[in-house]
């Protein structure tokens, strides 16, 4: 048996993980859309990285041909007229693992450069590391040296091609952050021994479950919990809760009064323990600072690795989406308007173009969590010079739901979330994102990064445009029935109920 590069940082992180990746892989859960756009992501930085090495050759044999893989690499090494060697092959010691560049610095020494679609250097890179030059050194190649290539924040494209020299950064890994050959050696051959194991190793749930990655396996090792659960008070650091249940409380209603809990959290407790939902007597004076016209507003972005258009960073925000319902008078209907780019071009000008009338003369435009579109707007005031006095008009009148939900309002439903999604299901109990083609944050990005696909059939295409559509929509229309169900609840003499 031998194991991967990737296998064996699943494997410090948990041997667990490691376990099911190897021998029962179908207990992995979450989206597979998700992961895919990830790998993808990676793949699309490493061939930009490529472009900083000319005259490097890739060894392209697949996943599927490692054998042929391992040997193509070696002669190329042998070869001192390649400068680089790009997805080098080597095996020693059970492991195999894929350099992304391979630098050729003398007549027989090399330099390891790991390529990163981070912006900086990170601790558990240090595995990544160690277990290339562990394999690589065993392997005979003669190693002069180890570098980390990640994205560089202040690279701004010019719009026409990827400058490698300035998109990414070659860095030295500090001495602090690399991790010796006899350590790598030990955890490969615990590995080992664990996968030789008839059954995966008995390790409980923890930190580990979500450091540094979000295990795949995540939900099989943590079976859902009682809705009364300490973990599910807002803000629980894991020492409160291990506190907890090492005394034995498991409920919130058991935890006891001198239990050292903040503000929030105190509120939660009482809450739950009731059974209603908490209004703060501050909320109705909040609510009053509300002026018509009122727009609810809403914005949809992706922040892709490598900038897409003229101006941007690394990780930018593309806005491609944005929703509003609009009120002019207390007690009127709802107006809902709407923009979603469907095609590669710049979507930047037209969304700004388009909400600007949609918000005209708005009293108050109510967002859920200001800082993400105040953010956005930033963005915008900054690749479009011109329209500066514009958008800091619209910056003016943002009023932030989220902030006063945290303040003022506390449903037993939340489940300590303030998301959007769990507090509209409380406090809203027709409205579900149940059964939405598009449900959350991540899945509108995919969906908007098929629906301008030029290989995207005319008849998916219309089907994503009405799921994100539906979906940001019904972010804006929460905003507005939440609004309105918290303006009835302050104005009420008792009984908070919803």
């Amino acid at each position: 048996m031998r194991i991967s590069k990737s296998k064996f940082v699943a494997g410090v992180q948990c041997l667990k993980r490691l376990y099911f990746q190897v021998h029962r892989p179908e207990l992995a859960t979450g989206s597979t859309e998700a992961t895919e756009a990830v790998l993808e992501q990676g793949h699309q930085v490493g061939l930009a990285a490529q472009k900083a090495f000319p005259g490097g050759v890739l060894v392209a044999a697949n996943h599927e041909h490692l054998d042929d893989a391992v040997r193509i690499t070696r002669e190329l090494v042998s070869n001192a007229e390649v400068p680089a060697i790009f997805e080098a092959a080597f095996e020693y010691g059970g492991v195999l693992v894929r350099t992304d560049v391979l630098e050729r610095r003398s007549w027989t020494g090399y330099r390891l450069i790991e390529v990163k679609s981070a912006t900086g250097l990170k601790p558990h890179y240090a595995y990544d590391i160690g277990i290339q030059k562990l394999v690589l050194s065993g392997a005979g190649v003669k190693l002069e040296g180890t570098r980390l290539m990640h994205l560089n924040r202040d690279y701004v494209f010019d719009g026409q091609e990827y400058d490698a020299s300035r998109l990414f950064v070659i860095a030295e890994v500090p001495l602090e952050q690399t991790i010796g050959d006899a350590e790598i050696s030990r955890r490969v051959e615990n590995q080992l021994r664990v996968l030789g194991q008839p059954a995966p190793p008995d390790v409980e749930p923890g930190r580990q479950c979500t450091e540094p990655v979000l295990c795949e396996f995540y939900d099989h090792c943590n079976p859902d919990l009682a809705a009364d659960h300490v973990s599910f008070l807002p803000r629980m650091r894991t020492e409160k809760v291990d506190d907890l249940i090492a005394s034995g409380i498991m409920s919130v209603h058991q935890i006891p009064d001198e239990f050292p809990l903040s503000e929030t959290q105190r509120r939660a407790v009482d809450a739950v323990k009731s059974g209603k939902m908490w209004i703060s007597p501050e909320l109705a004076g909040e609510l009053s600072t509300l002026r018509y016209p009122i727009c609810f507003m809403d914005f949809e972005t992706i922040f892709p690795a490598l900038p897409r258009f003229a101006g941007m960073r690394p990780y930018d925000h593309v806005p491609f989406q944005w929703s509003v319902h609009r009120q002019e008078r207390a007690g009127e209907l709802f107006k809902r308007y709407d923009f979603l780019a469907e095609n590669t071009s710049d979507p930047r000008l037209p969304f700004l173009e388009s909400l600007c009338p949609a918000i005209k003369a708005a009293g108050s435009i109510v967002v859920y969590n200001q800082g993400f579109e105040a953010s956005r707007l930033d963005d915008l005031a900054r690749w479009l010079p011109g329209h500066r006095s514009e958008i800091a008009k619209i910056k003016a009148k943002l009023w932030d739901l989220l902030a006063v939900i945290r303040r003022s309002v506390y449903h037993p439903a939340f489940g300590g979330s303030f998301s959007l999604k769990r507090v509209a299901g409380a406090i809203l109990s027709d409205m579900s994102y149940d059964g939405l083609g598009v449900a959350e944050g991540i899945q509108a990005g995919i969906a908007w990064t098929r629906l301008v696909d030029p290989a995207t059939s005319p008849e998916e295409k219309d089907k994503l445009k009405r799921a994100l559509l539906q979906y940001c929509g019904q972010d804006t229309l929460a905003l507005a029935r939440i609004v309105d169900v918290l303006v009835k609840q302050s104005r009420a003499p008792r009984s908070p109920d919803v």
